[in-house]
C-alpha cells in the first residue's frame, strides 16, 4: 500500500503526514507513506482543497486534517 498526503506544506498537511507515519509506525504496517508538495502533482489528482489524502492512488480524503483514528480506519478499508 502506498499513501500521498498532499499539500504545499501548511501546518495541517505536515501534521497529517506526520500522524500518518505515526499510525503506520504504532500499527506496523508494511505502508509507504510520501509527501506531496508539488502543486503539478496536485493538480493530476484534482484535488482543490487540501490537504489531500491518497491511499493506492484513490482520493480518500480532501481538505481536513484527519484523526490517527480516521487515518488508521481508512488505511483498514482500503487495505
Amino acid at each position: 500500500m502506498k499513501i500521498k498526503v498532499l499539500g504545499p506544506g501548511c501546518a495541517r498537511c505536515n501534521g497529517l503526514y506526520k500522524d500518518t507515519l505515526d499510525v503506520v509506525k504504532t500499527e506496523g504496517l508494511d505502508v509507504e507513506v510520501e509527501h506531496v508538495t508539488d502543486i503539478a502533482e496536485l493538480v493530476k489528482y484534482q484535488v482543490i482543497s487540501t490537504p489531500a489524502f491518497i491511499i493506492d492512488e484513490k482520493v480518500v480524503s480532501t481538505g481536513k486534517a484527519l484523526s490517527k483514528k480516521d487515518i488508521l480506519k481508512f488505511i483498514k478499508e482500503n487495505s
